[in-house]
């Protein structure tokens, strides 16, 4: 009974019982994209890459949801 209302209650755990920030970016789309950028521009360090990405996001009111990820990637190639 008591593990049953810990699962039901814990909805910020995530069923592999890792912690999910509702704020947080999807990890994975974030990876793809530095990959891509990383491939485009191997002259650029993943810092550099990161910085411009949050360059992106901070004019774009602080947020990259709703933007596609090749839009993100145009941006962020116009910066570096």
């Amino acid at each position: 009974e008591n593990s049953l209302q810990k699962t039901s209650t814990c909805s910020s755990v995530n069923p592999s019982g890792i912690f999910v920030s509702p704020y947080a970016l999807n990890l994975s789309s974030f990876t793809k994209l530095i990959k891509r950028l990383q491939e485009r521009h191997p002259e650029f360090s993943r810092d550099e890459i990161v910085g411009a990405v949050q360059e992106v996001r901070k004019i774009n009111k602080g947020v990259l949801s709703g933007l596609a990820i090749s839009s993100i990637e145009e941006k962020t190639s116009a910066i570096l």
